[in-house]
């Protein structure tokens, strides 16, 4: 189900940003047996760093099965976040491939004719390659909805083995299935099998259900066995399940699992707020690429200066007030042509929220999208706040508690 676009203004603030291909190819390690693999809490997560070193990253391609990405820096699966909407102005912001919102499998098996229900999975022409990320509990209904995905035109499927939430894990879905091996290995069978071998197969998982010895026996049986039937790539967050948004995610544990991994597509999740931070886990735990998640909600500028930084460019520069007014002028009609006109305004709202953290007035810009409820009161938010130009902030600053996965 292909829906075209309105093209971009080209007036946008990195319009004029044409960045070379990228790789980490080089960073690839050898591998490392698993057994001296006891990761203690890291400190990356509270990082602000500083000038990069960069000169050892070799620009290049991102392999993912049948999949060429021009960069290592993707948009992650974002429950209620990452509609077409969102994934389009994350590809033309720099993201070099995204993931659709986290779909419950027996969803999209019988998603009907509703709009509402077929904008979670439409796709546009100008964002392939894209994925989409399903979740549930029971492996005879993967396959099915990956089918269908595919015959939507998603050109990738994940399967969620990581989310948190506790309703989640309740209904046996997300980061519960990393203690039950057995079941996620043949939902990784199913959907490799029922999905044509163009189409690539890829996980999410955190690092284990806690720290106990038996959940790394269990990260690791799942992770190889999910690589023995097929997958092509490996999403995976330093955080346990147990942690879910607590505390600083493990990039010590990223490196180990890149090590054991070889040659083998690994991308890595968790604290990632700032182009910094991105090239930092490249060049900190060689994982192959870095999936963008809480990170670029609000913040589609995130993917080009991680470009730039890779591409060895000058530090980010924030947007300005009136080139954040210009983008979300932008993402706002690419909501309503999704969601139509009455759906836009309150679809809008939430991430309105997110792009005030760039502005300087963060907190009187915030507050005054929530009280939005109508198109107008959209608009009037724009007139009183984004009429006169400034340098915007780094919304870096701000603690982000938002769930990327509640899907259940």
């Amino acid at each position: 189900m292909e829906a075209m676009i309105p093209p971009r203004p080209t007036a946008s603030a990195l319009g004029s940003l044409t960045p070379g291909p990228l790789a980490p190819g080089s960073l690839t390690p050898g591998p490392s047996a698993p057994g001296s693999l006891t990761p203690g809490p890291s400190a990356i997560g509270s990082l602000t760093p500083g000038p990069l070193a960069i000169g050892s990253l070799t620009p290049g391609p991102l392999a993912i099965g049948s999949l060429t990405l021009d960069a290592p820096v993707v948009q992650a699966a974002l429950a209620g976040y990452s509609d077409r909407a969102m994934r389009v102005m994350a590809r033309r912001h720099g993201a070099a491939y995204a993931l659709g919102e986290v779909l419950l499998d027996r969803f999209v098996a019988v998603v009907g004719t509703n709009r509402r229900n077929l904008a979670r999975i439409a796709v546009a022409d100008e964002e392939h390659p894209v994925g989409g990320q399903l979740m549930g509990s029971d492996p005879a209904e993967f396959a099915p909805a990956a089918i269908r995905l595919v015959e939507e035109g998603f050109d990738c499927i994940d399967i969620n083995f990581g989310c948190p939430v506790k309703k989640v894990l309740g209904r046996c879905r997300g980061g519960y299935l990393l203690g039950v091996p057995d079941t996620a290995l043949e939902i990784v069978a199913r959907v490799r099998e029922a999905v044509p071998p163009r189409v690539p197969v890829t996980l999410k998982m955190r690092r284990g259900i806690d720290d106990s010895a038996e959940s790394a026996e269990r990260f690791w049986t799942i992770f190889d066995g999910a690589f023995a039937r097929g997958a092509a790539a490996i999403t995976v967050h330093g955080r346990t399940v147990k942690q879910k948004y607590v505390g600083p995610s493990s990039w010590e544990f990223l490196a180990a699992v890149k090590r054991r991994a070889g040659s083998r597509v690994v991308i890595g999740s968790g604290d990632l707020f700032s182009a910094e931070a991105c090239v930092e886990m490249l060049r900190q735990t060689g994982v192959d690429g870095v999936s963008v998640a809480r990170g670029a909600i609000g913040n589609p500028w995130i993917f080009a200066q991680a470009r730039r930084l890779l591409a060895g460019g000058p530090p980010r520069a924030f947007p300005t007030i009136h080139e954040q007014a210009e983008v979300l002028a932008e993402h706002f009609a690419l909501a309503e042509e999704l969601h139509g006109a009455d759906l836009a305004g309150r679809r809008m709202r939430k991430f309105a929220i997110k792009y005030a953290r760039l502005h300087p007035e963060h907190l009187p810009v915030r507050d005054a999208f929530v009280a939005v409820k109508t198109n107008a009161d959209w608009q009037a938010v724009l007139d009183r706040f984004y009429a006169d130009d400034g340098p915007g902030r780094d919304p870096a600053a701000d603690v982000d508690e938002t769930a990327d996965c509640d899907a259940a």
